[in-house]
């Protein structure tokens, strides 16, 4: 039986895929007139960095065991 924990696990593997890349992208091309205030701090690539982290913990540990 598969842990419901594996699959949470490779949703935020996956999510923090997507957001840390989309936070690299703003890093190398940084839009002209941020209307965030705080864009300095680059929260995407901070936030997707910790998503991909745990959901690779998640899936590492909880992982389908082979008999």
């Amino acid at each position: 039986m598969i842990s419901i924990w594996f699959f949470i696990g490779l949703s935020l593997l996956v999510n923090g895929a997507l957001i840390l890349a989309a936070g690299i992208y703003q890093l190398v091309n940084p839009p002209e007139n941020p209307t965030v205030v705080l864009f300095n701090l680059h929260a995407g690539v901070w936030w997707g960095a910790i998503l991909f982290l745990v959901g690779g913990f998640y899936c590492l540990y909880f992982r389908p065991k082979r008999s």
